[in-house]
């Protein structure tokens, strides 16, 4: 029979004596606790493999955690916190061009605003004075008061910081306690914990807590530090818009040259149509003639009153939007990552008073007016 050396390369075939059935058994039991040893000592190899190729430290508290090769993003059952390998770190090349527009952005509507103040008082106050000295006295305080809380509630929005998460103990365990990092996630911009609830703008190159959305009118972000603030500079400025608007209008009336009126009677036209269209040719023209002959003065109270329209508009908006917001008891961002999901937040008028910071005793006779109210109507 052919009998191959299992210590050796080659083979040799060696003549011998069938072995008696007792040896076979024995051998064969050896040969069985051999290969039951190989395949114990590869399989104890192939898990030694796999515990060090999926060994990864949690960023939070540094403890070493064994994963499997399909957990890209995971959460530490320590410190709670989120780790996320798929995460990569997008530079904007364009981000020069951002903070630029913003700086430009911000001083246009610096310019605009003590243009709106200077021209509105160089224009509309001597006409105003010279209807009524008290009058007169009576709607400059309204300017000067308007025009101080519209800049104030600006300067605070744009140069106060919108809100940095807070800083909390992180990359070591015994700094760690149990769910001391619970939702936190890594930020790759700034290389530290970043909450829940904040957002990195790659704008303003930082952290927003309560993040709502970068404005590049105020060159700044809209978060926790100055959304409230943000919201009594529209508040402001949609009232400031409105008494530009109405005054310069009742100016204008003033000081605009009369339109020569032009009775449809003294038109002749082959019909009714034509004689329509006649009657608007003169009276576009008369206008004209009068808009021709206003002074710098008047076109200036015209511009006045259009622009004022126009920014009233647009801000009243953009503070229904706003409103709308804190009454659902999200910021933009947050209603935006909420899509598609089950989460659901409670709409009340308390969200008004959580995001103003009312008084205790105010809070205490809003809320209770508006439960009788509920209650009457029921």
């Amino acid at each position: 029979m052919d009998f191959t050396d299992s210590s050796t390369t080659s083979t040799t075939t060696i003549p011998r004596p069938p072995p008696p059935p007792a040896a076979s058994s024995e051998s064969s039991l050896l040969l069985s606790d051999s290969t039951l040893q190989n395949a114990s000592s590869q399989e104890d190899h192939h898990v030694a493999a796999i515990t060090e190729e999926h060994e990864v430290t949690c960023w939070g508290c540094g403890l070493c955690l064994i994963l499997s090769p399909y957990t890209p993003i995971f959460k530490c059952g320590w410190c709670g916190a989120i780790s996320d390998h798929k995460a990569i770190k997008k530079d904007n090349k364009y981000i020069w061009w951002i903070r630029l527009r913003d700086r430009c952005l911000l001083c246009v509507l610096i310019l605009f605003m003590f243009f709106i103040i200077g021209g509105g008082i160089w224009a509309i106050y001597p006409v105003i004075f010279s209807k009524s000295y008290l009058f007169g006295i009576f709607h400059m305080n309204i300017a000067v008061l308007l025009s101080i809380t519209t800049i104030t509630t600006f300067a605070l929005s744009a140069f106060r910081s919108p809100g940095t998460p807070p800083l909390i103990a992180w990359g070591s365990y015994p700094a760690v306690g149990k769910n001391g990092l619970a939702g936190y996630t890594f930020c790759k911009y700034c290389s530290k914990p970043k909450s829940p609830n904040s957002h990195h703008c790659r704008s303003c190159g930082m952290c927003v807590l309560d993040m709502d959305h970068h404005c590049p009118f105020i060159g700044n972000c809209v978060g926790a530090g100055n959304h409230r603030v943000f919201i009594y500079f529209l508040i402001s400025s949609v009232i400031s818009s409105f008494y530009v608007s109405l005054i310069s209008s009742f100016t204008a009336f003033g000081i605009l040259p009369p339109v020569r009126h032009i009775p449809m009677a003294a038109l002749s036209g082959p019909g009714d149509y034509m004689l329509i269209v006649a009657w608007v040719k003169e009276v576009g023209f008369s206008f004209y003639e009068s808009v021709e002959s206003l002074s710098v003065r008047g076109f200036i109270v015209i511009y006045l009153c259009v622009a004022s329209v126009a920014v009233e508009i647009g801000l009243s908006v953009l503070l229904w939007q706003q409103l709308s917001y804190i009454y659902q008891g999200k910021t933009y961002l947050s209603l935006l990552s909420s899509r598609g999901t089950n989460r659901t937040s409670k709409k009340d008028c308390q969200n008004f008073v959580r995001f103003f910071g009312c008084p205790y005793s105010a809070t205490r006779c809003l809320l209770g007016s508006w439960n009788s109210r509920k209650t009457h109507k029921k």
